[in-house]
């Protein structure tokens, strides 16, 4: 039997401390930073991102090398027979149209999944994976079964400040102005490839029950088989928030979900970068039943 690896990069929220325990690899994201180069987990740290990101510093999101991307996948071949390299969505980067193009070399021993997702998601991939790997599917097939449920995920995220959204081109400074002048906070969604607008809400409190009614939608119609079926996953998700701010929201979540097991993870900071502080997002995905 083949020994096949999983990997992924940090988009997945998985640390290098965590890859170790969960016997995958994780590729470390590259951020523009103050004229340098930093790389998620390495040298750049959650807090220090977050720091640099309070200093208005220029912080742009990058894509790995195609050099440091061989790099990883050579050395973890010469321990493996093949590799799943689960990358973040195409919809959000060429990241994975890259990964997809230099795998050609490698003559099917690197298999490239294109799932479309990210962050929460984009890591119970992973764990998917991981299982399957272990019970002996081959990486092809794994490839095959990620891809078919690609888009059998939601994600929606309300942004805190429309600083950053600004910034990016997202809105522009009149209406940035004035929604925060109104205590607009933007509700935003991935459905598969793109991160779009969903809703505006007036503060915190409204923002929340608009995210928690659109996901209760997507359980009761999208997702009813898998929901009665017991294979959706249900996370939270956030960037550099208040303990107590997240875990009310685990509270409120889980009191609208009585029925899952919640848990809850920082937003990848490619997410991050663009939304700022602040943030808190509801996030589903199908899981593979293979696995």
């Amino acid at each position: 039997m083949a020994r096949t690896a999983i990997a992924t990069d940090s988009n997945s929220g998985i640390t290098q401390s965590q890859a170790k325990e969960l016997g995958v690899f994780v590729l470390p994201m590259p951020f523009f930073m103050r004229g340098k180069i930093q790389f998620e987990d390495i040298d750049l740290t959650q807090e220090q991102f977050y720091e640099i990101l309070a200093e208005d510093a220029a912080v742009s999101t990058s894509q790995p090398s195609p050099g440091d991307l061989m790099d990883f996948w050579n050395k973890i071949l010469e321990e493996y027979d093949d590799i799943v390299y689960i990358p973040m969505s195409s919809g959000l980067s060429t990241s994975c149209d890259t990964a997809t193009v230099l795998s050609e070399d490698y003559e099917g021993k690197v298999q490239v999944v294109n799932n479309q997702r990210i962050s929460v998601t984009q890591q119970q991939s992973v764990l998917d994976a991981k299982k399957m790997a272990n019970r002996g599917v081959a990486a092809k097939d794994i490839k095959a079964i990620l891809e078919e449920d690609a888009l059998d995920a939601s994600i929606y995220i309300m942004v805190d400040t429309l600083k950053y959204l600004k910034k990016g081109g997202r809105v522009t400074p009149a209406a940035a102005m004035i929604g925060t002048v109104l205590n607009i906070k933007p509700v935003l969604t991935i459905q598969g490839e793109k991160l779009d607008a969903f809703e505006k809400a007036r503060g915190v409190k409204q923002a929340k029950k608009a995210m928690i009614k659109a996901m209760k939608k997507d359980m009761d119609k999208r997702f009813a088989k898998e929901r009665v079926a017991g294979i959706m996953g249900l996370h939270i998700a956030y960037t550099a928030n208040d303990k107590e701010v997240i875990d009310g929201w685990i509270v409120e979540v889980k009191e609208a979900f009585p029925d899952f097991e919640v848990d809850a993870h920082p937003l990848s900071l490619s997410v991050a970068c663009h939304i700022g502080p602040g943030a808190l997002a509801i996030a589903c995905e199908k899981k593979s039943a293979i696995s």
